[in-house]
């Protein structure tokens, strides 16, 4: 049930790739990869914890008792990923009442994307197939002005990790590369 034609219910993708700081992806070593068999939310150990504790400890009786208190995959998550291609540069500013987000909850890095996935306890979203296909979502390719963070630092292109070498192309095909590697195959069935 999942179409391009309804953001809502967008095609979702793991995230495949744990190592986003060093020079140079090894695609054959295990380690390279996150652990296909836990949901994102579930991967670190202390948020894990963190989720459990306050399912187990959730009192109201109106709502049911939850574990995480977003969705792997949104509206929002899309918009938040092809924030610079159109339309969906225009359904964002749509979405955030006439303007862009905040600079700092703006897709900026795929870095501290991950991190935020793996160690905040609002932020379990996965991929979208453009990360596989589409390196032009990580270009700011119509200039758009997205403002600066509380640390100075102007979002513009998404900052991409080491082993990208500044090249959007080549990021995605290391993300097709380990999305198709022997790991991957042998694993994906358990996501």
């Amino acid at each position: 049930g999942r179409t391009f034609n309804d953001l809502a219910q967008y095609p979702v993708f793991p995230w495949v790739i744990k190592d986003y700081e060093s020079a140079s992806l090894d695609l054959k070593d295990p380690r390279t990869f996150r652990d296909l068999s836990l949901p994102i939310g579930a991967i670190n150990p202390d948020r894990r914890q963190f989720f459990v504790e306050r399912y187990e400890s959730f009192s109201d009786p109106d709502m049911p008792a939850f574990m995480y208190g977003s969705h792997y995959s949104s509206s929002a998550t899309v918009l938040f990923f092809l924030l610079r291609l159109e339309p969906f540069t225009s359904l964002h500013i749509s979405l955030q009442g006439g303007k862009f987000d905040v600079p700092d909850r703006l897709f900026s890095s795929v870095a501290s994307t991950w991190c935020n996935c793996l160690e905040g306890t609002q932020d379990v979203k996965e991929l979208i197939p453009e990360f596989y296909y589409l390196p032009d979502f990580l270009i700011n390719v119509n200039r758009n002005v997205f403002g600066s963070t509380q640390s100075g630092v102007p979002v513009d292109d998404v900052e991409l990790p080491p082993w990208a070498n500044g090249s959007a192309h080549d990021f995605v095909r290391m993300n097709r590369a380990a999305l198709e590697s022997d790991y991957v195959s042998a694993n994906l069935h358990h996501w």
